[in-house]
């Protein structure tokens, strides 16, 4: 591969489907993902596709291998490719300058069922049962929170305060009977959680603050903005596996927005994936102020930078861990599948859904 063309490839291995799994997946093989971080146009040639940096450098793709494509360069893509990109069930997602998560070319979906829409229609417009999917995101990601303040305080941070609060506004998700009351909760929980950040962040480069969006007002939120849209890109591109719509969301309100599903199974599993990768990033050196551009006025990385750190995301996403209640070990890749498997069995009337907590 020539390094030239700034075309990073990783392999995504997809595990093999539990034998009582209600979907039937027929691409068994290893799928890819590729991340394109140069500028330039993707074009179709006859059956094939390839990337052509503004300088005429190509690199071929191998379609039949790939499942989805994060373009973070300015990337131009012509109407031949995205027909090409249909018939091959491949995803492109679009990060702007800022290294913002921007939006989506969703391929007409494969697995859609009239069935399931109407089921998860029947679960938004029921508010009781909204209400219920909606405390199930909201429990399972505060838990993991916890686990990882737990994580940290045996390791020698100073965490019993916030861990003691954080406790105590997890026993009022019960209680809340609105949406609104439980998103009112959620942010509480968050913006403790996040100032705690300070306590097991070693670095003073990194110092948290407060949490700041678009922009990002210091080195320590663009990463975690950076990280975050990673994983809606990981959970929207898992749904595309499954019967569900990513329209329709519980704790996220479906309206214009393009997709909400992905965003309410991505609050588990960013502290449980993301933060916990943050930590160590920044605890081991792997990321230090120097990565960061902030000559245009935001904070972005680096291009260099910004390929280690997809590297390093991608490689935990590939880690195997093993779950007890499967009995097995899974990739945090296919974790996240799973935890869509089981939100299909609750919405179908099969089992009650339980949100994804850490077992360490």
């Amino acid at each position: 591969m020539s390094l030239s063309v700034r075309l990073f490839l990783t392999q995504r291995v997809i595990f093999p489907f539990p034998e009582n799994c209600i979907i039937i997946f027929s691409n068994g093989i290893n799928r890819k993902s590729v991340y394109i971080f140069s500028s330039g146009e993707i074009k179709r040639k006859q059956n094939t596709v390839f990337f052509e940096t503004k300088t005429g450098k190509k690199k071929y793709l191998p379609v039949e291998n790939i499942s989805e494509i994060l373009l973070f360069g300015e990337v131009s893509v012509n109407k031949k490719a995205l027909e090409f990109f249909t018939q091959n069930e491949i995803i492109l997602h679009f990060f702007n300058y800022y290294d913002y998560y921007i939006g989506s070319y969703y391929p007409r979906e494969h697995y859609n069922s009239g069935y399931m829409i109407l089921k998860q229609a029947e679960f938004y417009n029921d508010y009781g049962k909204r209400l219920e999917l909606a405390k199930a995101f909201v429990r399972g990601a505060s838990k993991n929170a916890i686990k990882n303040l737990k994580y940290h305080e045996v390791r020698g941070a100073e965490l019993s305060d916030s861990l003691d609060s954080l406790s105590d506004l997890s026993k009022l998700l019960d209680e809340v009977r609105t949406v609104d009351e439980l998103m009112a909760i959620e942010g509480n929980i968050k913006d403790i959680y996040y100032k705690s950040f300070d306590k097991i962040i070693k670095n003073s480069d990194f110092r948290f603050e407060k949490r700041t969006k678009r922009p990002p007002k210091n080195y320590i939120n663009s990463m975690i903005s950076f990280i975050n849209s990673l994983i809606y890109t990981e959970v929207l591109s898992a749904i595309y596996k499954t019967h569900l719509d990513p329209r329709i969301g519980y704790l996220h309100t479906t309206n214009f927005r393009r997709f909400t599903l992905n965003l309410d199974v991505a609050e588990i599993f960013k502290p449980a994936i993301g933060d916990r990768l943050i930590f160590s990033l920044i605890n081991r050196g792997v990321v230090k102020k120097s990565d960061f551009d902030t000559r245009s006025g935001g904070i972005r990385f680096k291009e260099n930078a910004m390929k280690e750190i997809v590297k390093k995301y991608d490689d935990k996403m590939n880690t195997t861990i093993k779950v007890k209640s499967l009995k097995r070990k899974v990739s945090y890749r296919h974790l996240i599948l799973l935890e869509l498997y089981k939100l299909e069995k609750h919405l179908m009337g099969e089992e009650p859904y339980e949100a994804f907590v850490m077992e360490w």
